[in-house]
């Protein structure tokens, strides 16, 4: 009996180490699915959302909202004025009329106070008086104006906030970008507006017998006060002074916007070169008193020309004089030019400088001459 005592208990030990084992390995096997449940074998992770992935992609940028526009109006503006003038009243049958206050702009081209504006601006003025771009007053005085060119400059007497620096004109293409800085109406001080050019080479007839020529256009909002102040490109160089704008009227009976006008830097530092230096424009003197004769004059007085200039008078001791003009002549040229509507006498004129010798083609009774003239210096009265 010993020995079913012994295989018994051998048979309890192999069924609990069974079951152990069983039970180790059931275990194992439970932990090995709930693991594979949740993190299957070789399975990709699951993708974020959208919207996870934009705020996970999503970075945080800086933007310098500074642009070519900001950075020359910061560079120009401070140089930009407001040319307040005073015109005396005039004694009229009625008694001495007040006093009138006129506003344009301007523009500081030299650290020694120089001021470009417009010549109709300041015409006619007695007292002078700028407002810089902080609003300070600075008193000022008329250096030299020229009618013909439009350009004026003054002589500030104070230090400068800034000084613009005057650029190449002739570098100008249509479709580049400007921007006028001004005074429009003489109450919105330093105002910016932006376009482009319009086109260059522009003619403008101002008076009779007048153009004036070679202007920019542009559609950067141009308006009464504005006149004076810079047109300005990218780079924060004048490039044009502001000197009209054209509505509508003798270009048709629909009213225009967008139309206007500025006359080169270059130009504008060729006239005040000389303004500095003398006070006025040098232009050649011929010393005649004249009729501009257009198709429609020559045709009600059967004239044997279509275009010219009828002499009214000849001064003595002139270049015309020293020529042989006569009263009565009719010039038809000016060396090789001939004088029509696109050639005004006036422009064809002062394209010559004073001392230098040309002809003139004449009509006298019914006879063309050719006459050698040396223009003289414009006198200054």
């Amino acid at each position: 009996m010993q020995w079913k005592r012994v295989l018994y208990a051998f048979f309890l030990v192999v069924v609990a180490g069974a079951s152990a084992l069983s039970g180790a390995v059931a275990g194992g096997v439970a932990v090995y699915r709930a693991m594979q449940s949740e993190t299957p074998h070789n399975a990709a992770l699951p993708q974020p959302s959208s919207a996870t992935q934009q705020i996970t992609e999503q970075k945080i940028v800086t933007t310098d909202i500074s642009t070519a526009i900001t950075d020359a109006v910061e560079k120009v503006g401070p140089a930009v004025v407001t040319v307040v003038g005073v015109v005396p009243g005039q004694v009229t049958f009625f008694g001495r009329t007040s006093d009138q206050t006129v506003s344009g702009s301007g523009v500081f081209i030299s650290s020694d106070g120089y001021v470009i504006t417009n010549n109709h601006v300041v015409e006619d003025t007695a007292e002078i008086s700028l407002i810089l771009a902080d609003g300070s007053e600075m008193p000022a005085t008329l250096v030299g104006r020229d009618p013909f060119s439009d350009v004026a400059v003054l002589k500030a007497e104070g230090t400068p906030p800034a000084v613009a620096t005057l650029g190449n004109s002739d570098n100008l293409r249509p479709g580049e970008t400007v921007i006028a800085i001004g005074s429009p109406l003489g109450d919105f001080k330093n105002t910016v507006t932006v376009g482009v050019i319009s086109a260059t080479e522009r003619a403008i007839e101002v008076d009779q017998n007048r153009l004036m020529e070679g202007l920019i256009q542009t559609d950067a909002a141009i308006n009464q006060g504005n006149s004076g102040g810079p047109l300005v490109n990218l780079a924060g160089e004048v490039i044009g002074i502001n000197t009209l704008i054209v509505r509508g009227g003798g270009y048709g009976s629909a009213v225009a916007e967008g139309l206007g006008f500025a006359i080169p830097s270059n130009k504008v530092r060729a006239v005040a070169e000389q303004l500095i230096a003398n006070g006025r424009m040098v232009y050649p003197y011929l010393g005649i008193r004249y009729q501009w004769i257009s198709p429609a004059i020559a045709r009600n007085y059967n004239l044997p020309v279509e275009s010219g200039v009828y002499v009214a008078r000849v001064a003595p001791n002139t270049p015309a004089e020293k020529a042989g003009l006569r009263p009565g002549d009719i010039i038809t040229h000016i060396g090789e030019q001939k004088l029509d509507a696109d050639h005004p006498f006036i422009n064809v004129l002062y394209s010559f400088a004073p001392g230098e010798t040309t002809t003139l083609t004449v009509v006298r009774d019914g006879k063309t001459l050719t006459l050698e003239v040396t223009f003289a210096a414009q006198p200054s009265n």
